[in-house]
């Protein structure tokens, strides 16, 4: 993650034109009229060998020849003459380039003999010279009147802003943008992505004042981790709307498992996106509907819609629409009907949705619009007209308008029809109420920031604490997973999946392994029957579909049989497999049990991704599956599960049982652990695993290993870094544990900062704070690893056991320059040197991970914390037109250099 530069890029004081010109249609040419007719302030400089001048400009023959050095270039010459121009630019001291020009992978260079792309990655990364591109469009900041593109039309500014992958789109949505009075504050055009990339301009974005909203148009993303991780921070305070091309089916790719089979790349993304508090949309109205909403909106406080029509036809489709969108119907409570009663007609709905009756006029909207605005239970209104010669649609806009000013919750319109209603909806977007052409649009409005909402709440929510007595054997998984290593397919045997399963406490069903018919025969009558026996074969994935499992055997004549017939089977079906034998088990019995599955599989971009749902062989048919990123927290296991069609059969139906849901969700976080812990595993399914109120058992699993160096470092999402934790004894003898923060420490924290003195309130947040609401705590517990720590210090002896008694946290810059810090101890536990030991260690862990500085505001009368800041190297300095705080800094480079 790195905004380096990316100041230059987005507000150069001042710009070149490598490859400016005066030949109609050149690229050089509408660039150099795009600046121009734009009106950017700075020096605009062409370079143009074979030309005097450009667009009336003096013109420059080489970047050597400039005047000055710009801050940023634009590069529109043939691929072959970039890599040069690159080391003109380095030598000049410019480190923001636009490269326009498209093929670069297709040219190799003639000197060196490489691709000309490979040379200019490598030559800007030394060079210190940040590109957006190649083969791009440009950069649009209408803010600053810089338009350097090569796009047909301008960009009016405005508070929204669209970065797309593609340049044909760019072109086509600044159309659809000027014909909707839409305006942008960056309008970005990314192209080949050899160095800037989403999650650089996210980063920046998400810290830009002057945007209000972030579009995506995403084909594909390189680095997940990278991606996710600026894509969580922004979103947490601005929406962040993505279309994701590639929705339609690509079919299922060749893979050993079910749920190799069931995942596709289309359904990851939606994984990534909700998971980082992004919302998806399917086109271009969808997107511009969804931020039209999002950006005017209130945030929701539920999800529960009014609806107000004077046509009750298009109430129904409404409902509908929002109903099979999985929305919400307001319940009007009696005081609200009672209120709608005394000013509308007798022959109303009198109910949601309220249909107020055809000749409504102005007044009768603006009076039922303030009773639902202000009614209990009423998260948003839809007001909704149908044109009618009785009444003005103009007034009852009007009515809306005035309503609206007033309201406790958002108000949404759709004015019905053409013509006639065409000022109603210019007066909506003047007075900046959201409007719709149609219901649906409407409706689909709404659900944009339910779904957001939902999203944000995901992001956000505290997560129960998951059972402290799991300790998975990870030793003996790990002996398991090597010894699998060793072979060519990398394929466990079922008794090898399960003992992995068995390690991480996932109960499972007693298996054995017989060499043959007869050892299959005298295992059976040891474990007692029936039993079930299945062909051992590592070249066989799916054993049903090669009759190589046999149920409910009862004698040891009926197993000698059925494995006798399972390999003539085999030797019929798949003569190149190789047997290794057979797997015996008891005929397990569970009656109302349900069939599910869990899965783990691979993805090249986003790693390993968990998938759940319902099992069984017919699995692939029914596809009845949910998909999230490890680590999953009990919360997180709980969506997953609600997103499938069988929870609603969990969650138990007539007169059978739900199944016990925080065992489900266990096991959904024992396999999210083992996946962290073992990043061999390329593919795992359990399935079936049954699940009922009992708990879970699983039947059958399948794991296929590869070698892998990354660890940890293939996750789209950094885990919990549970090698950071350290014991710590304090002055007067109590153990404490120093340990990162985690999401379900939020209520331990509150009851942390209760416990602080006013004093030391005022000198943690610079002001009294009495508490801190659940969004703000989960900022500080729900921290992304890869960007920012918080270790805390947590009581073990047993008067003090798990509470918070102190913290210090860093949030680092994301160019991993400088950290700012902040260090606090419970009231009453000072000067036990527990201060002091937690900032040395956040010290040593920034220094670790390469950050250059951290630093700090202190009050100058908090002497405590000024001494320690002394005592531990830092600098302390006044700060600049901040009076009574003082700055205190220290060089980590200058530190002995510790182990990363």
């Amino acid at each position: 993650m790195s905004t380096r530069n990316l100041i230059k890029l987005f507000k150069p004081e001042s710009v070149a034109v490598i490859g400016a010109s005066n030949r109609p249609y050149a690229v050089g040419t509408v660039v150099m009229r795009n600046l121009l007719e734009g009106g950017f302030l700075g020096p605009v400089m062409p370079v143009n060998p074979a030309r005097k001048a450009v667009a009336g400009v003096l013109a420059y023959a080489d970047v050597e020849s400039l005047p000055i050095t710009p801050e940023m270039a634009i590069i529109c010459t043939p691929p072959a003459t970039i890599p040069s121009i690159i080391d003109d630019l380095g030598r000049k001291g410019t480190h923001a380039v636009i490269c326009l020009t498209a093929g670069l992978n297709g040219v190799i260079d003639s000197a060196s003999g490489r691709k000309v792309i490979d040379l200019v990655y490598e030559k800007t990364r030394a060079l210190d010279i940040r590109i957006l591109g190649p083969n791009c469009v440009g950069a649009l900041v209408p803010g600053i009147n810089l338009n350097a593109s090569f796009a047909h039309v301008p960009a009016k500014p405005g508070k929204i802003a669209f970065v797309s992958q593609s340049g044909a789109l760019c072109t086509a949505v600044l159309d659809w943008a000027r014909a909707h009075d839409v305006g942008f504050s960056h309008f970005l055009s990314l192209g080949d992505k050899i160095d800037v990339d989403f999650a650089d301009v996210i980063d920046y974005l998400g810290t830009d004042p002057g945007t209000r909203a972030i579009l995506l148009y995403i084909e594909s993303v390189r680095n997940g981790r990278k991606f996710i991780s600026a894509a969580r921070s922004a979103s947490r305070n601005k929406p962040i709307i993505v279309i994701k091309s590639g929705r339609a089916a690509e079919g299922a790719k060749a893979a050993a498992s079910h749920t190799g089979a069931l995942a596709g790349l289309d359904e990851v993304y939606d994984t990534v996106i909700r998971r980082a508090g992004m919302l998806r949309v399917c086109n271009i109205g969808e997107l511009f509907s969804a931020v039209e909403t999002l950006a005017r909106a209130k945030p929701l406080t539920g999800e529960a819609l009014a609806i107000m029509t004077n046509g009750g036809g298009i109430g129904v489709m409404a409902v509908d629409d929002l109903i099979a969108a999985g929305g919400k119907l307001t319940q009007l409570q009696e005081q609200t009907l009672t209120a709608l009663n005394a000013v509308l007609p007798v022959n109303w709905s009198g109910a949601n949705p309220v249909d107020i009756i055809g000749d409504a006029p102005g007044a009768r909207y603006k009076a039922a619009a303030d009773i639902l605005t202000k009614a209990p239970g009423v998260d948003a209104l839809l007001a909704m007209h149908a044109p009618v010669a009785t009444a003005s649609p103009t007034d009852a806009a009007q009515a809306i308008i005035n309503a609206a000013k007033q309201a406790n919750c958002n108000v949404l319109t759709s004015w019905v029809g053409g013509e006639a209603v065409a000022p109603a909806r210019r007066m909506f977007t003047q007075a900046g109420v959201p409007t719709y052409e149609t219901p649906s649009h409407a409706v689909g409005a709404f659900m944009h920031m339910v779904n957001y909402r939902r999203n944000l709440e995901m992001l956000m929510e505290t997560p129960p604490s998951a059972p402290e007595e799991f300790a998975p054997d990870t030793e003996r998984a790990r002996a398991i997973v090597k010894r699998v290593l060793a072979r060519e397919n990398g394929m466990m045997t079922e008794p090898e999946a399960k003992a992995v399963l068995v390690a991480y406490d996932i109960p499972t069903v007693e298996t054995y392994v017989a060499e043959d018919p007869q050892s299959a025969a005298r295992y059976a009558e040891e474990i007692g029957f029936p039993v079930v026996i299945k062909i051992l074969s590592e070249d066989i994935s799916h054993k049903s579909d090669v009759g190589g499992v046999a149920l409910n055997l009862k004698t040891p004549e009926a197993v000698t049989q059925a494995a006798e017939n399972m390999l003539a089977m085999i030797a019929k079906k798949r003569p190149d497999a190789q047997v290794q034998g057979f797997s015996v088990q008891a005929m397990a019995s569970r009656p109302g049990a349900h069939e599910l599955i869990i899965g783990v599989f691979s993805d090249v971009i986003f790693g390993p991704v968990i998938l759940f749902g319902q099992g069984g062989t017919e699995v692939e048919v029914v596809k009845d599956s949910a998909m999230a990123l490890p680590p999953l927290n009990m919360n997180l296991a709980r969506d997953m599960i609600n997103r499938t069609r069988i929870s609603r059969l969990l969650a138990g139906y007539r007169s059978r049982p739900a199944v016990d849901m925080d065992k489900l969700c266990l096991t959904l976080m024992k396999v999210s652990q083992m996946v962290i812990d073992l990043p061999e595993i390329l593919e795992l399914d359990i399935n079936p695993l049954w699940s009922d109120e009992n708990g879970v058992l699983a039947l059958d699993a399948r794991i296929r290993v590869a070698p892998n160096d990354d660890g940890a470092r293939q996750l789209a999402i950094r885990p919990y870094p549970q090698q950071l934790e350290e014991y710590f004894e304090t002055a007067s003898g109590h153990r404490v544990l120093l340990r990162p923060i985690r999401p379900e420490d939020e209520p331990r924290h509150h009851e942390f900062i209760s416990r602080l003195t006013p004093e030391d309130i005022r000198f943690r947040f610079f002001g009294l704070v009495k508490s801190l609401p659940h969004s703000e705590m989960a900022k500080l517990t729900q921290i992304d690893y890869d960007r920012e720590m918080a270790f805390i210090a947590t009581g073990v002896d047993k008067h003090i056991r798990h509470e918070t008694l102190g913290v210090v946290r860093t949030v680092t810059d994301a160019n991993n320059q400088t950290a700012e810090f902040a260090v606090v101890v419970r009231s009453d536990l000072k000067g036990e040197g527990m201060g002091r030991k937690l900032l040395s260690k956040m010290i040593e862990y920034c220094q670790a991970r390469g950050t250059k500085v951290m630093k700090g505001e202190v009050l100058s009368i908090n002497h405590r914390m000024l001494n320690l800041a002394s005592a531990l190297g830092f600098s302390i300095t006044p700060l600049e037109n901040e009076d009574g705080i003082k700055g205190v800094s220290l060089d980590l480079t200058a530190l002995p250099a510790v182990k990363a």
